[in-house]
């Protein structure tokens, strides 16, 4: 985790690069293109590692966790179509990068980590940085029941199935984005609630993402 906040030239410099090479991958949603030129994804690396912030790559962030792939962050947060307001619930926050792209758009978020460690440091960090979501720890496959309905839910890991109990935290015409597979790769899905009982699915590219783990997961 980086010890001081800065941010020049240098480092937008480096977003703006990044953000043309999600354009020639295929993030269109200008929305989502400015949301990534504005988060400082540097903060959220030691400072030995800065030079790695702006490579299109995933990261470990310890506890056997990763920041993702930029292009995975712009691509789930494309599905979403986040309109501000959505009330989004996001499903491992990990290190808070995803969660700051979703704020950047304007949408209210509930972010659930269930490992304590990094459940505290991103608490502690991403106020710092001017993000102010509400945080849980817990275990995420059981969404946050609590606060539902949402428009919007967003899964960060590898699911084995879809869990009924997220299906049921979805307004009407709200959307889950979820990669499901097996612990080596997953297919990315939408699914769309159309009404109480009805829900449409896509199923889109695959991926690779750390496990789920959880009541409704792994």
């Amino acid at each position: 985790m980086a010890h001081k906040f800065v941010d020049n030239y240098r480092e937008k410099g480096a977003r703006k690069k990044l953000v043309e090479k999600l354009k020639e991958r295929g993030i269109q949603d200008k929305n989502v293109l400015s949301a990534i030129a504005k988060v400082p994804r540097h903060y959220f690396f030691d400072e030995t590692f800065w030079p790695q912030a702006y490579k299109d790559i995933a990261f470990p962030i310890g506890d056997g966790q990763t920041i993702s792939q930029p292009y995975t962050v712009a691509y789930q947060t494309e599905l979403l179509h986040i309109r501000k307001g959505d009330k989004v619930l996001e499903i491992g926050t990990g290190s808070g990068y995803q969660t700051c792209i979703l704020l950047e758009l304007g949408a209210d978020v509930y972010t659930i980590e269930r490992q304590e460690n990094l459940f505290k440091r991103t608490k502690m960090v991403l106020p710092h940085m001017g993000y102010k979501p509400e945080f849980f720890c817990g275990d995420g496959s059981k969404g946050i029941p609590a606060h539902a309905p949402y428009n919007k839910i967003i899964v960060t890991a590898g699911a084995p199935f879809v869990p009924e109990v997220l299906l049921k935290q979805l307004k009407i015409g709200g959307i889950l984005v979820i990669p499901v597979g097996d612990e080596k790769s997953q297919k990315m899905l939408t699914v769309i609630r159309v009404s109480e009982t009805d829900y449409e699915k896509f199923e889109l590219d695959t991926f690779r993402f750390v496990p789920l783990v959880g009541d409704q997961a792994w």
